[in-house]
């Protein structure tokens, strides 16, 4: 295989490894792909020093009643990077980035209840030189933020990814127990002791047990149960962030489109099922369906428009909006 961007062979197969369980042992991984512990953890920790790659906890939001909010702003050219910077720093702010040549931000948001929250109905419409803003609540995902990476087979995968412990009966084998269909997400109570282990998570996925513990001000044992009824309830995951450019991507875009509504759920099904589609998702404003696309480059990022975005049917209007810059991904901020 050739190198993609600038990440070589092991270093992608340390990233699908990561993205099927995020919290895995170097032991392990290296185990699975037949190199040593130290080659994974020195190329872990030297692809994390360099901004490359990060292991981030996520919880999801969406079973503890919080709305996600697409939200985008137009400030005056000098102020969007200021703004954009200050609205990365933010709790509630799960991504931004600048788009449509550096004067328009898009960000997601999550706020707890329907009203969009602190965020959009105080701070933003207060803040100098902004020009416009609009808000979209998702109300359906049809795709959400999936990997680019998937280079090791189909044995390797199903001996690195995640299952519960409690998942597992002393004669069912680990394989045989990731096949199973995976049951619906429900929220699991959360105390002041998950609160607290989760703000470490969410900066650091891999952070190690005895700092978690001693964040939760728990035992070791207390948090790995924990974190296992989390993650086998569907309520955390861990999500791994990498720069698109670092796996040869260099063109992405955020589609904003207006579709018949009969046609709604096809189209939306439609553009899951693209390659080049990250995230795609019904919202509520003028305009209907959203999707965040990557592509090779411009030329590619034309044919894919053109090619498959063009002929489906219903799609009345297409607006696309350039990244130029993510300021923040999956919940950190980027240099």
């Amino acid at each position: 295989m050739e190198k993609s961007g600038s990440l070589d062979d092991i270093d992608l197969a340390l990233v699908h490894a990561l993205q099927l369980d995020g919290r895995a042992a170097f032991n392990r991984i290296g185990e699975i792909l037949g190199v040593s512990e130290h080659t994974i953890a020195r190329r872990y920790r030297r692809l994390r020093a360099e901004g490359l790659l990060r292991v981030v906890g996520v919880l999801d939001g969406t079973l503890y009643g919080h709305t996600s909010w697409a939200v985008r702003l137009v400030c005056t050219p000098d102020a969007a990077g200021p703004v954009a910077e200050a609205l990365a720093r933010r709790d509630d702010t799960v991504w931004v980035r600048l788009t449509s040549g550096g004067t328009e931000i898009v960000c997601g948001v999550h706020a707890a209840g329907e009203d969009g929250g602190e965020l959009l109905l105080k701070k933003l419409p207060r803040t100098p030189r902004l020009v416009a803003m609009t808000a979209h609540a998702t109300l359906h995902m049809y795709a959400g933020w999936r990997s680019r990476v998937a280079v090791l087979s189909a044995d390797q995968a199903a001996r690195l990814r995640f299952v519960p412990h409690q998942a597992l009966s002393p004669q069912e084998p680990r394989a045989a127990a990731v096949s199973r269909p995976e049951s619906r997400a429900v929220a699991v109570d959360l105390g002041e002791q998950d609160r607290a282990v989760l703000r470490v998570l969410a900066q650091d996925g891999r952070t190690g047990y005895g700092e978690l513990a001693a964040a939760g001000r728990c035992s070791q044992s207390t948090v790995r149960r924990r974190l296992d009824q989390l993650r086998g309830a569907g309520a955390l995951r861990f999500d791994v962030e990498i720069p698109s450019r670092a796996l040869g991507y260099r063109a992405e875009a955020w589609l904003w489109m207006k579709v018949r509504p009969s046609r709604l759920a096809e189209v939306g099904a439609a553009l899951a099922a693209h390659p080049e589609v990250d995230v795609a998702a019904a919202i509520t404003g003028p305009s209907n369906l959203m999707a965040g696309v990557t592509c090779r480059d411009t030329q590619d990022l034309y044919r894919y428009l053109t090619e498959r975005v063009a002929p489906l049917d219903g799609v009345r209007e297409l607006e696309t909006s350039p990244v130029i810059r993510t300021v923040k991904r999956v919940g950190a901020v980027l240099p």
